[in-house]
């Protein structure tokens, strides 16, 4: 056969180990064992030294790789050429051209036969990238040992229950030691109470926030909100859990709902507080039909305590006197102050009447004894209505009116008498009537008028919208506050017609101003609970909105907490598809009612409005700015816009702005004003503030 035929397929090999080399991606080259030359590279080799697959043959590896390289490697090759058998691996980094750090992996694998070496293969691979990602991952996980240092909320990290890592801050909540964490059940360190639902949420590895008790190592049960999410790995997950004490939290909650529910200077259960206690005694005397008496009392001539010394000395008589009363009733007896002067006992316990006279009596001696308030002796006397149930009313309302009118009738006849009501005082029931009467006149013939009372912000001094309030243009008295006449157009059922009224004519209001080329701004309109009980007032309100033309993001609708917690989900349902409408919803007197922050959080509110009397306490009540600053950091971390009322002193304003609330309403920045006035301050205080 021809040379020719014979040489071909040696050159087609060749080619194709060429073609090989060349196309992997690593960096291939071949060296003698005894001078080190190279007899073959592929084109990433000889191109990452700086020459062609041809130039390089017959260079030995010094020439190749440089002073700087073959340093580094030389070992390496001495141990290969020694050690036939043995393959060295190796990492080098290196700068690239525009002196960036990469990283190169080599592999020298000797080539021997029959035990005589004969050269050596070197394999490099870039592996710049892998440790790129490496060092990636160990910055993250270095960040998140920081950051799981430097938080104080304990992150604890478990797969199946059993607790893999945590980091200081769980330590220092359950009071073990990390080590001595590490491969115990999670379910051990939880509440015995809430282990069940724990469990729960373990399993089906639920990501809700939810509360819960954590166990300190010393037995004590540690309120915390958890938090959990599901870490995928590549066999199995793990879980993430974040706990944060809400000890702190809910004792300002505890402080809240007290001071909500108590009078801040005696203590005393408040109005709202004593209807509660009072519908719970009524019920259970109901039950074993008993009867009871409610006792609504009055400091003659207290007025003359606070002008003649100072309301300081008239709170120091309070106070002493709410102590003296309470030393001298029953443990199942309830005292309550309902504001002023004005305190209510209710007797339980099926009292006759020689038993309540008695007890009456026998209040008399500590409360009517002389009391010393700042070195001066005072005398004080007593008056005292008395409404018996079930004879004078079957419910708190009765009771307590009937007690009251009982008190009048005590003040009439002078001072420190005392009076169970009677059907002769029924003159008053009369009056009622025609107060009726002319309340339900009004309304059929539209005998209000709105007042506008600016909102501004605290910061800058911006307009941020006006409260409509409503006034009555009496007949007979002239123009009559909302105080007057509300509660009782709600008793009679005749504040749906004074609502709907009053929400038509805001939102006209408004909408002529925009159209005057007024700077819009929104108008906020309080509803009753009894419109969201009776009508459907989400068309009742688009009904309005479309009437009047006015936007809807320019109506704020206000409710009172009460109202807030009518109905359960059909509230909630009502106040969402309020939302959908697209007008703002607020909170009214805030912090006097019974809402809770689960109620705030399933309802779709903007804003909560401080009530006024917290704010005029301020700043000389201490309780009054805890309380207010209270609401103000739950407000900001629910993010709602907090609105104070009620602001009548620069000390006042700045004591809100201190504490970070963001608008306020009252005397200091203005009166209520019929609509005229109103749209004439409001051109004034803009151009004030352009000329600030």
């Amino acid at each position: 056969m021809p040379d020719k035929f014979i040489a071909q397929p040696s050159r087609d090999v060749n080619a194709i180990v060429r073609l090989v080399a060349d196309t992997a991606p690593a960096m291939l080259a071949y060296f003698d064992a005894d001078t080190r030359t190279c007899r073959f590279a592929n084109s990433h080799y000889a191109e990452h030294f700086g020459y062609t697959p041809q130039s390089i043959v017959g260079l030995d590896v010094q020439e190749i790789v440089g002073e700087l390289v073959w340093a580094q490697i030389k070992p390496y090759l001495d141990t290969v050429s020694v050690d036939s058998t043995q393959t060295m691996r190796y990492t080098r980094q290196f700068k690239n051209e525009i002196g960036k750090v990469q990283h190169i992996e080599a592999v020298l694998r000797p080539h021997a036969e029959n035990g005589v070496l004969k050269g050596l293969v070197a394999l490099m691979t870039d592996v710049s990238h892998h440790h790129q990602v490496t060092q990636q991952i160990r910055d993250n996980e270095e960040r998140m040992r920081k950051f799981a240092a430097i938080t104080t909320e304990a992150i604890v990290l478990h797969r199946d229950g059993i607790i893999m890592d945590g980091n200081d801050a769980l330590s220092r909540l359950v009071g073990y030691t990390i080590n001595e964490l590490r491969g115990t059940a999670i379910l051990d360190y939880v509440g015995p109470e809430v282990r069940l639902r724990a469990l729960k949420n373990l399993r089906s590895e639920s990501e809700d926030r939810h509360e819960s008790i954590a166990v300190h190592k010393s037995g004590l049960h540690i309120p915390v909100e958890v938090e959990a999410k599901t870490m995928p790995g590549e066999n199995d997950s793990h879980r993430i859990v974040v706990l944060r004490d809400m000890t702190d939290r809910l004792q300002t909650r505890q402080r809240i709902d007290f001071l909500a529910q108590h009078d801040l200077l005696t203590h005393l259960p408040n109005r709202a507080r004593l209807n509660h206690l009072l519908s719970d005694v009524i019920a259970k005397a109901a039950g074993q039909q008993s009867r009871l008496a409610v006792l609504s009392l009055d400091l003659d001539q207290f007025k003359f305590v606070n002008d003649s010394l100072s309301h300081r000395a008239g709170d120091l008589l309070l106070c002493e006197m709410a102590q003296r009363i309470q030393s001298a009733l029953r443990p199942q007896d309830i005292v309550a102050r309902v504001g002023g002067d004005d305190f209510v006992i209710v007797l339980p316990d099926n009292p006759s009447l020689l038993e309540t006279e008695a007890l009456v009596a026998q209040l008399r001696t500590p409360v009517e004894a002389p009391y010393q308030v700042e070195g001066t002796q005072l005398n004080v006397s007593l008056s005292v209505g008395i409404a018996m149930y079930p004879n004078d009313g079957q419910c708190p309302e009765a009771l307590l009116s009937n007690a009251e009118a009982a008190l009048q009738m005590a003040k009439a006849r002078g001072r420190s008498f005392s009076q169970f009501y009677t059907p002769a005082l029924e003159g008053r029931a009369t009056r009622m009537l025609m107060q009726e009467q002319m309340l339900r006149n009004a309304v059929e013939r539209g005998e209000f008028e709105l007042h506008y009372q600016p909102q501004t912000l605290i910061q800058s001094g911006e307009l941020a919208g006006f409260e409509a309030l409503v006034r009555w243009k009496h007949p007979h008295r002239g123009l009559v506050s909302p105080n007057e006449f509300i509660g009782f157009a709600e008793n009679r059922g005749l504040i749906a017609a004074v609502d709907r009224w009053v929400l038509n004519q805001a939102c006209r209001q408004a909408k002529t101003w925009q159209d005057d080329g007024y700077l819009p701004v929104p108008v906020a309109v309080n509803l009753s609970a009894q419109e969201f009980r009776q009508r459907d007032v989400v068309q009742e309100v688009a009904q309005v909105l479309d009437d009047t033309g006015l936007d809807a993001r320019y109506l704020h609708i206000e409710i009172t907490e009460t109202t807030l917690m009518l109905s359960g989900t059909h509230m909630q349902q009502t106040l969402h598809a309020l939302k959908s409408l697209g007008v703002g919803l607020a909170i009214d007197d805030f912090g006097t009612g019974y809402s809770s922050l689960a109620y705030l959080r399933k309802h779709p509110i903007d804003r909560l409005k401080i009530d006024r009397s917290f704010v005029s306490d301020l700043p000389h009540n201490p309780d009054a700015a805890a309380i207010v600053n209270a609401i103000v950091q739950m407000g900001q971390s629910l993010h709602l816009e907090i609105l104070a009322e009620g602001v009548e002193s620069p000390e006042q304003l700045h004591m809100l702005r201190q504490m970070g609330c963001a608008m306020m309403q009252g005397f200091l920045v203005s009166a209520p004003m019929p609509a005229d006035r109103a749209a004439a301050w409001m051109s004034q205080h803009c151009q004030m503030l352009q000329r600030q």
